[in-house]
């Protein structure tokens, strides 16, 4: 069929390149012909006038020929359930730098709403005109982390759970919007922690969409290994492949699983400890919400590895400071 498409489409163009040659050619032929013999006009009119007739014929063959070639429209994916990603951030050099390279990433993932959730007392100006500007639908929140369990300079990261007063302040909003949003469309959707220094695959957007309860897939570069995942058998999850304490009931990284929002919705007790001991911040929100044996493998059974735990390296600001001393710092009206 796609042959003879093509075959009788080639054959059109042929005629009408034939036909508009033997037009300008005949036109061609009369210039500087003195005639002064009303009755040779009569001819030359009626030609002129069949050419133009067989010339719009063959546009009008042209524009059929392109309509049949042209794929069907896709319906439109108003089907897709909403992925309510939550992303605690705080204040940093590299801040601004980190949730650019984020949205414009979540820019490519549809039906996605961001909940970005400030470690502070309040909204701040960078973080609200950076999101106005970024064209995703978005919800900005802010709970300051309490000070007895904040990091102190030179604490290693592993010291105190973080991000746990801003990810169940995400959780306690999506709660109170959807009670606002009865029916099936209202609470249906997929509930993702994504923090703002990892990096993420398109494709696993796609892959948690579907989930049912609580699914799962590896981590790259995080634990001190090239990855920690959940180990798959027969479909289901039987361990963890880790290198610190596989016992924790739930041993993996809080951007290797996504939560139904429903189950959200029907466990309202659920939330992050944040007493909970070093490395069990995830099993304290999943042990209330799911068993291992109900896990829902992604990723091609656990075999892709889709989100890196990767870290932007703290900048060296010595130059900037010796400078600030002489008063001659950087203008602190450019945003960085």
């Amino acid at each position: 069929m796609a042959a003879r498409m093509k075959l009788k489409l080639k054959t059109v163009f042929v005629l009408y390149f034939m036909v508009s040659l033997m037009g300008l050619i005949y036109a061609l032929m009369q210039l500087g012909q003195h005639c002064d013999c009303a009755e040779h006009d009569l001819p030359k009119d009626r030609a002129i006038t069949r050419l133009q007739k067989e010339l719009y014929r063959l546009q009008g063959q042209i524009r059929q020929l392109e309509k049949l070639k042209q794929p069907e429209k896709q319906p439109p994916k108003s089907s897709l359930s909403t992925i309510f990603v939550i992303t605690p951030t705080y204040a940093r050099l590299v801040q601004k730098a980190e949730l650019t390279r984020l949205a414009q990433t979540f820019l490519h993932v549809p039906h996605l709403h961001w909940i970005v959730v400030e470690d502070s007392p309040h909204k701040t100006p960078l973080v609200t005109n950076f999101l106005l500007k970024s064209g995703l639908t978005y919800t900005h929140l802010h709970v300051p982390t309490a000070k007895e369990r904040k990091l102190q300079e030179g604490d290693p990261s592993w010291l105190k759970p973080r991000g746990v007063e801003q990810r169940n302040e995400g959780l306690r909003w999506l709660r109170e919007d959807r009670k606002t949003r009865l029916g099936e469309d209202g609470q249906q959707g997929v509930v993702y922690f994504a923090d703002d220094d990892n990096t993420y695959s398109l494709q696993l957007f796609e892959e948690m969409r579907s989930t049912q309860r609580v699914s799962v897939w590896p981590v790259g570069l995080v634990g001190g290994m090239k990855f920690e995942s959940p180990v798959v058998e027969g479909g289901k999850v039987v361990r963890f492949h880790t290198g610190w304490r596989p016992s924790r009931p739930f041993p993996m990284d809080m951007a290797g699983f996504a939560v139904s929002l429903q189950l959200i919705l029907a466990n309202p007790d659920a939330c992050f400890d944040g007493e909970a001991p070093m490395g069990f911040l995830e099993s304290s929100l999943l042990k209330g919400l799911v068993t291992v044996d109900e896990l829902e493998p992604k990723a091609d059974n656990c075999t892709k590895v889709l989100v890196w735990h990767t870290r932007t390296e703290k900048p060296k600001m010595k130059r900037e400071e010796a400078l600030q001393v002489q008063g001659l710092g950087s203008d602190p009206a450019v945003e960085v």
